[in-house]
């Protein structure tokens, strides 16, 4: 299954991804981190993506979907994989969307959107506590998510920081341009029944238990969905909205 999130900046995303790669066994593919590490290799894409990154331009959405097609193409990645920061507009959901019957056919549909959302006081709120892990990436937002010693990552020891381009003023211009670029993207997945909407306000745990509910739901539907041949019956095919919190999370058709 293919996991993919969805929210404002700050909302959790990255937390979660890390808990559910954790939970799950799916590799945690950071889009940010990606590009960088492309980027850093002697590569004809990763010249392309070096070439735009060091201009201080965005990569192109041809460029970052090739980069996203051949991460998912890992042998780690056989059995799914949890996107963090991709897609971020339109036609990058609708890009992956494609990417995903070309080359996985066998588990295209099997997807999941989370959206978590969380209002812009609340995630502006929250990234001044940012805290990022020098080594492995991992957040923490202070006091909500501390580590257990201060500036210093619990899963690998190594050394904390806060982002540079983090200040109040650069935060608020980053959610604007969520609202503008990113949030289209909820009605897409929405309408095409995989998105599941998750109260990204909670505390951590109680998220993380939202999500895994969503999941399991979304399971089930697939299951629902297998074409049945007995009785004549070749399966329904109408698509799901979902709704619902916690253990309560089920498909409404």
């Amino acid at each position: 299954m293919h996991i993919i999130f969805v929210g404002p900046p700050g909302a959790g995303k990255g937390t979660q991804s890390a808990r559910l790669s954790r939970l799950l066994g799916l590799p945690h593919i950071a889009a940010g981190d990606l590009l960088r590490a492309v980027r850093a290799q002697d590569t004809p894409l990763g010249h392309t993506a070096k070439q735009y990154m060091d201009a201080g331009q965005l990569v192109p959405d041809d460029v970052t979907i090739q980069i996203i097609e051949q991460r998912l193409a890992q042998p780690d990645a056989k059995d799914g994989a949890i996107l963090d920061g991709f897609p971020r507009t339109l036609t990058q959901a609708k890009a992956l969307d494609e990417s995903f019957a070309r080359h996985n056919s066998s588990s295209h549909g099997n997807e999941i959107v989370l959206y978590l959302k969380a209002s812009r006081g609340v995630v502006l709120e929250r990234m001044k506590g940012r805290w990022i892990c020098q080594q492995c990436g991992s957040v923490y937002h202070i006091p909500n998510v501390a580590p257990t010693e201060a500036g210093q990552c619990d899963v690998c020891g190594a050394p904390l920081f806060q982002r540079s381009d983090e200040t109040p003023e650069i935060q608020a211009k980053r959610y604007e341009v969520y609202e503008h670029d990113t949030l289209p993207i909820v009605d897409y997945y929405r309408q095409h029944g995989t998105l599941m909407e998750i109260n990204g306000e909670q505390d951590v745990e109680n998220v993380t238990r939202d999500i895994l509910a969503a999941i399991d739901a979304r399971k089930a539907a697939l299951i629902a969905l297998e074409p049945r041949v007995s009785g004549g019956i070749e399966g329904l095919t109408s698509k799901p909205t979902w709704r619902g919190r916690g253990d309560q999370s089920r498909p409404i058709w």
